[in-house]
């Protein structure tokens, strides 16, 4: 089964390379990330309707900056956050909860976890933690009006089983990327 497959060795060589950089273009890229990061995040709410579909893809920089660097990850994703302020502050709410949040519990769990289902399962119990902090802590409602905001198994089922196949695309999504970055690296 993929799930067992360790990929250690992939990411590890990614990272290596990243720290050979100096410290200027690591801070240049990692400040790259986060403007890309906040734009896309920003998208839904500068081009409603479509810009819903575009937010998500928010994730990416953060999971790659993070991926290469731990600290260079929660340095993307802090200034993504301050970004955020000044562009979107409506989106304060749910990207350093959700998709900011997914991407950095991923990227680091690449450096910590070897095999796929342990990533998996790291971005699941973060990305359910963050929707149900948001959901029943805060009272957001940040699956829709349909969900009520007190706390249902049914609901806790669902935002478990969405998380685990959220997380379960980004992990695949993430290794597509660090073989198309190695590729170009390469040639």
């Amino acid at each position: 089964m993929n799930f067992f497959k360790p990929i250690y060795d992939e990411v590890r060589l990614s990272q290596i390379r990243f720290n050979q950089y100096k410290r200027t273009m690591k801070l240049i890229l990692g400040s790259i990330f986060a403007c890309i990061a906040a734009i896309l995040q920003a998208a839904g709410g500068f081009l409603p309707g479509i810009g819903y579909f575009i937010s998500p893809l928010a994730t990416a920089p953060i999971l790659l900056c993070s991926m290469f660097s731990i600290p260079f990850g929660v340095l993307t994703y802090l200034l993504t956050i301050m970004l955020l302020f000044i562009l979107q502050p409506t989106e304060l709410f749910v990207f350093p909860f959700t998709t900011g949040l997914l991407g950095l519990g991923i990227g680091a769990s690449f450096s910590f976890f070897r095999k796929r289902l342990s990533i998996i399962a790291a971005g699941t119990i973060l990305l359910m933690a963050g929707i149900m902090s948001l959901l029943f802590i805060f009272h957001f409602p940040v699956l829709g009006p349909a969900v009520s905001d007190s706390f249902s198994f049914l609901t806790t089922v669902c935002i478990f089983l969405f998380a685990f196949l959220y997380s379960w695309v980004w992990v695949e999504i993430a290794l597509i990327i660090l073989k198309r970055l190695k590729m170009m690296i390469i040639q």
